[in-house]
């Protein structure tokens, strides 16, 4: 049976998450960027990503795995290189500012790659390449993941890597940019969390339990005794599992993900960006044209039976968005009573959370 669900506004959510952070030590400015990130995600239908993470923040943050107040320290300035150290700092801050390092130097030089490690959960990629799209830049992110391994490789029976995303932001004129975004698993971790503490099942195919049999429980990726969520596309997404991991975590400078599970709730990632003008190459006013006669004749193919017809990356979010901040967001109960006591972990009171939450 699924879980029942409470509503609340969008800005009182928000309100309510940042008590909570600022409860942790951050100052201000970090608070209120983390909670808006989170909030940013469960707008855009992301919940895997949104204030759910919260209590395993607050967690992390209490072993020690998790830095408040920290900057991105460059380790290798190359001009159109830069090389950052996240110093486990919230990834609401660190994303943010070494991709607006990246913005700077792509805008002087053309282009920029930002290889940055050991940054502590990094949240929806989707909401970088939006940073760099703002500022008229494509870009591409390569992520790797080092906490508890939860995919397995294809052909194998246990979890050995992360959810690694992939993430790639292309520019449209009308603003109605191409955002692709996914996870290299056949769902983020984060989703199985959601469908555990809603009470649901998942599709066939998608998690083996401990055993390595397939299951649709989602709690073999939640609670022990774990199993592993599997790749998609088979060989494909678990190839390109490893090229996240080879490429943000190795070239990255982070490290990646080849020890037993420690039992610790730290989420670190390493993400290899490379951001380009189409100004500086000469080809921003070609790339709209092609861009937009191309999507034009993509969406003109005829709906599938069953579907409301073809759709780009990026679609999903802004109709997501534009339907949440009317309706407001929905968090189930148990997620609701875990973000609680997070709050009274950090010696915030529920009272003060329901408060700020409007409840």
């Amino acid at each position: 049976m699924a879980a029942p669900e409470i509503v609340i506004a969008a800005p009182r959510l928000e309100a309510a998450v940042e008590a909570i952070v600022a409860q942790g030590g951050s100052e201000a400015r970090e608070a209120a960027l983390v909670a808006g990130n989170l909030v940013a995600a469960n707008l855009a239908g992301h919940d895997s990503h949104g204030v759910g993470m919260i209590p395993r923040y607050v967690k992390a943050l209490l072993e020690g795995g998790l830095a408040v107040n920290q900057h991105p320290q460059v380790v290798l300035d190359a001009g159109t290189m830069l090389r950052l150290d996240g110093r486990a700092g919230y990834g609401q801050v660190i994303g943010l500012e070494a991709m607006a390092l990246g913005i700077e130097r792509a805008r002087k030089h053309g282009s920029c790659v930002v290889a940055l490690g050991n940054s502590h959960h990094l949240g929806r990629i989707g909401h970088w390449a939006e940073q760099c799209l703002a500022a008229g830049l494509v870009s591409l992110h390569f992520v790797n993941v080092i906490s508890r391994p939860i995919v397995a490789p294809w052909g194998g029976r246990d979890a050995r890597f992360g959810t690694n995303p992939v993430c790639i932001g292309i520019p449209r004129p009308n603003g109605e940019h191409f955002v692709l975004d996914f996870a290299t698993s056949r769902i983020a971790q984060g989703k199985t969390r959601v469908a555990h503490n809603q009470g649901k099942r998942l599709e066939p195919g998608i998690v083996i339990d401990d055993k390595g049999d397939p299951s649709t429980d989602p709690r073999y990726s939640v609670i022990p005794p774990f199993g592993a969520i599997m790749p998609f596309g088979e060989h494909k997404g678990s190839g390109l599992a490893l090229a996240c991991e080879l490429l943000g975590g190795a070239l990255a400078g982070g490290g990646t993900q080849h020890l037993p599970d420690q039992g610790k709730m730290r989420v670190m990632n390493g993400m290899l960006s490379i951001l380009i003008d189409p100004e500086a190459l000469g080809t921003a006013q070609f790339l709209a044209a092609q861009a937009e006669a191309f999507i034009a004749w993509e969406k003109a193919s005829p709906p599938a039976a069953g579907a409301e017809g073809v759709l780009i990356a990026g679609d999903p979010e802004r109709a997501r968005r534009r339907e949440r901040a009317a309706k407001g967001l929905a968090v189930d109960a148990t997620t609701w009573e875990e973000i609680l006591a997070a709050g009274e972990a950090l010696k915030l009171a529920r009272a003060e959370v329901l408060k700020l939450a409007g409840l």
